[in-house]
């Protein structure tokens, strides 16, 4: 009987492991392939299961983040905002339980970020909180590549006049790159791992960083050469940008 049930547990935990495998995968595809309906569904069926452990919920946060996102992109604001206020309470809940707090914090810099973009005039008032979470969150991991990211976000969409730099954007893109590229896990069937290459192409576009942008195109096309945002949008902007160049 006892044998029984270790096996049982055993099998459960299998289960579990190949789920979130899945789910991993399945997001890691959605998003080389810009298929954003499959990405809400995973969401949504997450959302709806009736219990998640922390590692779970952590999970759910970075797919809910990715398509917060992209819907503020598409002009879907007022679906952003019923994600946004879901993430956000997953945040504090996790803070609370004083769970991965470098992180957390990262993602509360985010999350200022995304409200900015839902309501372009909260800038003045909210925005230099983003940059307070996302030092608070490097003060606590200093490797923390999401805060990284978040801090290169930061600079790059802040305007000049308050400090923003594009330059310095890059800086920490790659240093989140270099931390990223350190966890093979995190390489190997990532969307954050692609999301941060794209991120740095569209960034050495914008400063006329052209060689670097073609590199950058060429390790994300190595991991999946099916990348729309890459195959069928930066690198043909890219090489418009260098045509004109050339000329």
């Amino acid at each position: 009987m006892e044998r029984q049930k270790y096996l049982l547990i055993s099998l459960l935990l299998i289960i579990v492991t190949m789920v979130q495998a899945s789910c991993k995968q399945k997001i890691f595809e959605a998003y080389v392939k810009s298929d954003m309906q499959n990405w809400k569904l995973i969401i949504d069926s997450l959302e709806n299961t009736t219990s998640l452990d922390e590692e779970k919920q952590l999970e759910l946060l970075n797919y809910q983040y990715g398509y917060i996102g992209w819907c503020i992109g598409n002009k879907r604001k007022k679906e952003a905002e019923q994600y946004l206020k879901k993430a956000e309470n997953t945040v504090e809940s996790m803070l609370k339980a004083d769970y991965l707090p470098s992180l957390m914090y990262a993602y509360k810099a985010a999350f200022i970020g995304f409200r900015i973009g839902i309501s372009p005039y909260k800038a003045p008032f909210i925005g230099f909180d983003s940059v307070t979470f996302a030092d608070k969150a490097l003060e606590l991991d200093e490797g923390n590549a999401f805060a990284y990211e978040q801090k290169g976000n930061i600079q790059y969409y802040m305007p000049t006049v308050f400090g923003g730099s594009k330059i310095e954007a890059l800086k920490y893109y790659e240093r989140a790159l270099e931390l990223f590229e350190q966890d093979s896990l995190k390489v190997k069937e990532d969307w954050n791992y692609l999301n941060i290459l794209g991120i740095l192409i569209q960034a050495n576009i914008a400063c006329d960083n052209h060689e670097k942008a073609d590199t950058y195109c060429s390790k994300a096309l190595a991991v999946a050469p099916e990348f729309v945002w890459v195959k069928k949008e930066l690198f043909p902007e890219l090489e418009e940008k260098r045509d004109n160049h050339s000329k």
